[in-house]
């Protein structure tokens, strides 16, 4: 079995969540392969730029979760450990990117896209990291205002 290290984001826009539809015709979060020496931070973040267009910064870790697939043109089974963090968007439109397979994408209140979602961990994942981004928000405003 291959097992491929990955990172990507759980980005934020106020009450939005930014999420994709892929060549399948799933809805996915952004992520990739973390590739020569990168750090997964900076595989997170140039994840997002790459497949959607958007800046987004880190405020937090969200978790890990992981997938195991037949990969058919390799002829032997794959897992993918995705390393996630919770983003917020800070600047870019969303466009996403036709040449990695994805047809569509955008910010989506958070309870329509966990509809949405195709999957029952990213489902799981974009309510937990939901939670960690108004606890962020919370705790800047508190420092604004102390």
């Amino acid at each position: 079995m291959i097992v491929r290290n990955c990172a990507g984001g759980v980005v934020f826009k106020g009450d939005k969540v930014l999420i994709l539809k892929n060549e399948k015709n799933e809805w996915v979060l952004p992520k990739g392969k973390i590739r020569n020496g990168s750090l997964p931070t900076e595989t997170a973040i140039n994840r997002v730029k790459y497949e959607t267009g958007v800046d987004a910064a880190i405020v937090s870790t969200a978790g890990e979760t992981s997938y195991e697939f037949f990969s058919l043109s390799r002829k032997q089974a794959v897992c993918n450990i995705i390393i996630w963090y919770v983003m917020e968007a800070i600047g870019g439109a969303v466009d996403a990117n036709e040449e990695e397979g994805f047809q569509e994408g955008d910010f989506y209140p958070v309870e329509q896209a966990i509809e949405m979602i195709t999957h029952s961990q990213d489902k799981s994942l974009v309510s937990l990291s939901y939670n960690k981004y108004l606890d962020y928000k919370k705790y800047v405003s508190d420092q604004i205002y102390a």
